[in-house]
């Protein structure tokens, strides 16, 4: 007679006793599905929040000046007024008080920006003579983001800008 205790031990049974049997490690791959399910679930839920957090176009809410009260300036101003010349990526804003010449970078190269009696608002830095534009926006609402405008040059600092305004 034999008994089912005199039967030969495997080499996985013998560290082990007499314990149940080892199922196949199913837990881990059951954990590891719902932590990739969670990482997804995060993921989708941290870009929707993205969307609605990050903000779209917006301008600085500032009331257009007359082009004619125009100073070099570091500050951001707009202007209002209707496009009476184009030269590649420069063009030409009048209004009622005077005309500026607004520099678009190579994003006007093509000179298709705006079109000869359009009317446009433009935002960007006043320096050395032109608008150095970051936004055009039409009379449909569609707006342009331009490269950034560049800041003061290298040879103008800010307290010596100050300085000579006060004659010092």
């Amino acid at each position: 007679m034999s008994d089912e205790n005199d039967a030969p031990q495997t080499s996985l049974e013998q560290g082990r006793g007499k314990g149940p049997k080892r199922q196949p490690a199913t837990h881990l791959a059951a954990f590891g599905i719902a932590a990739v399910a969670a990482l997804a679930i995060g993921a989708a839920g941290g870009a929707a929040a993205m969307k609605f957090i990050r903000p779209s176009i917006e301008l600085a809410p500032l009331t257009p000046v007359s082009i004619s009260s125009l100073k070099d300036d570091v500050s951001v101003v707009t202007v209002k007024g209707k496009v009476a010349e184009i030269y590649g990526n420069k063009f030409i804003v009048q209004d009622d008080s005077g005309r500026a010449l607004i520099e678009t970078g190579p994003a006007g190269d093509n000179g298709k920006l705006v079109s000869i009696g359009e009317p446009v608002s433009v935002q960007g830095r006043f320096d050395q003579g032109f608008l150095r534009a970051r936004y055009i926006i039409h009379q449909d609402g569609k707006t342009d983001v331009l490269r950034p405008p560049p800041g003061p040059p290298p040879h103008r600092r800010p307290l010596e800008d100050a300085l000579r305004r006060m004659k010092l």
